[in-house]
């Protein structure tokens, strides 16, 4: 009997062991990176109005994000964020990259920003508000009935 009740301790201790374990695991942070930044030495090979958009693509790589007019300047983005938990991630670490180009595509500058730099930025929602809410097509059909005038649509 006694060896039968020493089984079941054993395999209850096993157990919660395991239950800690995998609770103890689910709690540890995980850090990932997103987007690229380019390496220190890569940028220091890099010439202010000697080097081209050509010979940086080849040095350092074509960006994932470039500015929005005329040939734009490049901006290599990278972030490091940490999950913990249940908890919202939180960015802990921002890198920007800026090349600027002249006009003959000739690099002018390169900046590198980081999250102390950044800034919040409210995006404007203005959404055009429109006449049909919650309103199916039926309803719509059947509310234009009374409207309509018979003078009018018999060319009376």
């Amino acid at each position: 009997m006694r060896h039968g009740e020493n089984k079941q301790a054993s395999r209850l201790v096993k157990l919660v062991a395991a239950t800690v374990l995998l609770v103890v695991a689910g709690c540890s942070e995980i850090i990932r990176n997103h987007g690229y930044i380019p390496i220190e030495e890569d940028l220091q090979s890099l010439t202010v109005g000697v080097d081209t958009r050509g010979t940086v693509e080849e040095l350092v790589g074509k960006p994932s994000s470039s500015g929005v007019l005329r040939g734009g300047d490049w901006f290599y983005v990278g972030s490091k964020m940490r999950h913990y938990a249940y908890k919202k991630p939180q960015e802990i670490d921002r890198q920007v990259v800026a090349l600027r180009f002249s006009d003959d595509d000739v690099l002018q500058n390169v900046e590198r920003f980081g999250l102390e730099d950044g800034r919040v930025v409210t995006l404007s929602r203005r959404v055009t508000e429109t006449t049909v809410r919650d309103v199916t097509f039926i309803r719509q059909i059947i509310r234009n009935f009374g409207r309509i005038d018979l003078g009018e649509a018999l060319g009376d």
